[in-house]
């Protein structure tokens, strides 16, 4: 499984939301949404800044992460920015590869 990246940021209604429910059932709701794609979350963070929640989680494939991040854009109460996730080791395999580039202009 692939691990992604879900940065949120709530409208005004998502906001309203989360402060109706709560912090923890937001959690819960996106675990819950998350584990019925065959997916595992492995943390979840409110935040300050752009972004006013992040989820790391597990899931199958690109389009699992798609079909997550469509359906909670579409929902009107949050905006997603989905970011695959490498491990250390992906990269060490990306690094031996041969690539075979030729810059612009080059």
């Amino acid at each position: 499984m692939a691990r992604y990246l879900f940065s949120a940021s709530y409208s005004t209604d998502g906001v309203r939301g989360v402060m109706k429910e709560g912090g923890s059932a937001r959690r819960d709701a996106i675990a819950n949404g998350i584990e019925a794609l065959g997916g595992k979350m492995e943390a979840f963070y409110f935040t300050f800044g752009k972004e006013d929640a992040i989820v790391i989680a597990e899931v199958p494939d690109n389009t699992t992460a798609a079909a997550l991040s469509l359906a909670v854009s579409a929902s009107g109460a949050a905006g997603v920015r989905t970011t695959v996730l490498l491990t250390p080791e992906e990269i060490d395999a990306a690094t031996r590869m041969s690539v075979s580039y030729r810059p612009p202009g080059a």
